[in-house]
């Protein structure tokens, strides 16, 4: 039989989904098939609206082998898992003559636990030991929530958190799912023969294609204890959020409410010795907590270092004697040892990690003024690490929508451990770049506007002269408005001023969920919606509710930030531009996101709005506004105010 031609096999799929071929899926899809038929490697950038996930799909499913598939958003995994996959799957039968299998696989905490469900989760001593559902009465939110989902888990047949819906608060779903270091295992367990977290794994072991997320691509490559089934080709999408996901899987931190746990639930499986020991310990550890001032530590003061060795030594030998004590008095005893194992080992890593004083790890505090402080450990840089466990033994496909930053793939390949573009050196995995471009016309559907004429941004103050562009500009837009701020305040001030202003609705981000305020926002144009980090990337509202993208400021990480500071450091060091390789990348990258929520749809159009005269003035603009879609280009605010109001005209005549 001949093998069916992958242009043939790209327009079945296209075709099943109601979608329409463009030139850079093509393109897109031919790349793949060649990485994965050499064994190579590929960054791929493709617009949005390019179709990305047909793009490797297509090629993926054709190849035969199995594939895994890393992505950053819950709402992709679904998109792919519900309806790419399915109807792709069916498209591609008549021609390859079988029906590969597909499986999404998370981390162990994203299934509800069986044991825990019926034993009960095992309580700190002093809150005894009792059932959870029986404790929470049922008039108070927690118990709704845990009624609900005792009666959920009589009917899931996935156990995943994600398919419960409405969803519950991460406090309900804690008493009902374990980590993998608290999991008893499926041997041990009386419930492991019906257990859901296994049932995901095993049909991942069977699936032709894995569909997961960035932390478990982390976890399995950082851990070494493999998660995810053996693969030959990886496929990363939304790959521009793949660093900031790994640094956040190998970021330790200890705080003193956490060692108190782990004190309280060894207590009762060691001898009494031992247990002061890692109590003393602990009281140390938060006298020095106490006094702990923001900031990195570049080196560790005194007193710190010995609360930390004390606190290592001390957990350390509570592991070893957690290990051979059988206490019958204690009910369900595996899982209570279990989930005090978990806690000491997690105490004791990151007091060691610390302590051994690693060059490539970066420490600081932080203080919540709730909370208290937290130390934290994180590695200075995450590229050997991903070089070294991601590119080895298969072939891995990068996309996103931004992966050229300032016009190329060199930055973002240095951030994931490879060289730059066509340097062949030592163990050295070669890669190609492909941009395949976007099916929008950005120059005739967009003008990025920068308000040159503005007072440059201070780190502190209101800057009454940006309140009155954003309040003149969302005037003539008639509303249509996203507002992205670098800072929580920035946006909380913003929306103050201007529901005082304005007549109209202007939406916050934290006054609703997030999925009930993007509704309401799309639903009606004449609103605004404010907020800051996770709409720059998360808010997908084609047509004219959203004409009108506006950012406060460029978006450079806080000078105060102490891993990006050290990062920066760290490559000035080595004779680089620290400032170009970590603060201008990082604010590239979240701007080509923001101004990347205009244009959703062949007939969108509008204005992205930068209130940052640095953007037009300073030598690193260039490289930011390379970065960003091809937009019309103007700093003439009448240009702005006068195409926002014809778009605005526009749509009202069109009934919008």
């Amino acid at each position: 039989m001949t093998k069916p031609s992958l242009p043939d096999l790209l327009h079945a799929a296209v075709s099943a989904v109601g979608g329409t071929e463009r030139p850079g899926q093509v393109a897109m899809a031919e790349a793949v098939a060649e990485a994965i038929d050499d064994n190579s490697h590929r960054l791929i950038q493709a617009g949005t609206g390019t179709g990305k996930s047909l793009g490797y799909l297509v090629p993926a499913l054709a190849h035969g082998e199995r594939v895994v598939v890393a992505t950053a958003t819950l709402a992709l995994q679904r998109q792919l898992v519900e309806r790419d996959l399915p109807r792709t799957v069916e498209a591609l039968h008549p021609q390859l003559r079988r029906r590969p299998q597909f499986a999404m696989l998370k981390g162990r905490s994203n299934y509800l636990c069986l044991h825990r469900l019926h034993e009960g989760a095992p309580q700190d001593e002093e809150e005894g030991l009792f059932d959870q559902f029986e404790a929470a009465t049922p008039t108070s939110k927690l118990g709704q929530d845990l009624l609900r989902l005792r009666d959920w888990a009589d009917e899931t047949e996935t156990g995943d958190r994600d398919d419960l819906t409405p969803g519950v608060s991460d406090k309900a779903w804690s008493q009902i799912s374990v980590s993998s270091r608290e999991c008893l295992g499926a041997t041990k367990c009386a419930y492991g023969a019906e257990c859901f977290a296994e049932a995901a794994r095993e049909r991942a072991k069977l699936a032709d294609v894995v569909v997961t997320n960035h932390a478990l691509l982390a976890i399995d490559a950082i851990e070494g204890a493999p998660v995810l089934p053996q693969h030959e080709v990886l496929i990363v999408d939304e790959a521009h959020e793949l660093v900031s996901r790994v640094t956040g899987v190998a970021t330790g931190e200890l705080t003193p409410g956490q060692v108190n746990r782990a004190v309280k639930r060894a207590a009762k499986l060691v001898d009494e010795k031992t247990a002061d020991a890692l109590q003393t310990a602990s009281e140390s550890f938060e006298r020095v907590m106490e006094l702990a001032l923001p900031g990195r530590l570049e080196e560790i003061p005194e007193d710190l270092g010995y609360a930390l060795m004390a606190l290592r030594d001390a957990a350390r030998n509570v592991i070893s004697a957690i290990g051979a004590t059988r206490d019958k008095s204690v009910h369900d005893e595996d899982a209570v040892r279990k989930q005090a194992l978990a806690a000491v080992e997690s105490v004791h890593a990151v007091a060691e990690r610390i302590t051994n004083g690693s060059e490539y790890d970066v420490v600081w505090y932080e203080r919540h003024d709730r909370f208290g402080a937290t130390l934290r450990v994180a590695p200075l840089s995450v590229s050997g690490l991903l070089r070294e466990k991601l590119f080895e033994d298969r072939s891995v496909v990068l996309t996103s929508a931004t992966l050229k930053l300032g016009g190329d793939f060199n930055g973002v390949a240095a951030s994931l451990g490879l060289s730059p573009e066509g340097v062949e050196g030592d163990d050295a995995p070669v890669w190609k770049g492909l941009d395949v471009g976007s099916p929008f016309d950005y120059p005739k559907q967009g003008i990025l506007y920068v308000a040159k004429h503005l007072a440059t941004p201070g780190r502190e103050g209101t800057r009454g002269d940006m309140m009155d562009e954003l309040a003149e500009l969302i005037e003539a837009a008639g509303g249509r408005t996203l507002g992205l701020f670098s800072s929580m305040r920035g946006a909380k001030a913003a929306a103050e001023e201007l529901r005082g202003r304005l007549d109209n609705p202007i939406l916050l981000q934290g006054e609703e969920t997030l999925g009930e305020l993007i509704k309401a926002f799309a639903a009606d144009p004449k609103t605004c919606l404010f907020g800051t980090l996770s709409l720059w990337q998360g808010v997908d509202v084609p047509g004219p509710s959203c004409q009108l993208v506006v950012m406060d400021r460029i978006p450079f990480p806080r000078p105060d930030d102490p891993l990006m500071s050290a990062r920066q450091k760290s490559v000035e060091e080595h004779g680089g531009n620290g400032f170009m390789a970590v603060a201008a990348t990082h604010a590239a990258l979240l701007m080509a996101q923001g101004a990347g929520r205009l244009v959703r749809a062949m007939g969108d159009r509008g204005v992205v709005a930068v209130l940052d005269p640095r953007l037009a003035t300073a030598r690193y603009g260039t490289f930011l506004r390379a970065t960003l879609p091809d937009f019309w280009y103007t700093t003439d605010r009448n240009q702005a105010r006068r195409s926002l109001a014809a778009i605005d005209a526009s749509a009202k005549a069109d009934g919008k």
